[in-house]
């Protein structure tokens, strides 16, 4: 495997790592804060979920920024 490629996949797991751990964190507050709203034996579905939902987020802001500077980095043409 190509050193660019495995830098792709480190760089795509550790945004998948920080994501789940960020909707971990999130359900966490949300339960220790409020623990009427979510119960704690739900708390891993809640964790998982949050955190796949924050990781679609993320990947659709990506997305969306290469979108973008592609739009800006378009060739101008000489005259």
């Amino acid at each position: 495997m190509p050193p660019a490629n495995r830098q792709a996949i480190a760089r795509e797991w550790i945004i998948f790592a920080i994501s789940m751990g960020l909707g971990g964190h999130i359900v966490l507050g949300i339960i220790l804060h409020k623990p009427e709203v979510w119960p704690w034996s739900r708390a891993g579905t809640y964790a998982l979920l949050l955190g796949l939902a924050v990781y679609l987020a993320v990947q659709l802001c990506r997305s969306l920024w290469w979108l973008l500077k592609a739009g800006r980095e378009q060739p101008r043409s000489e005259a």
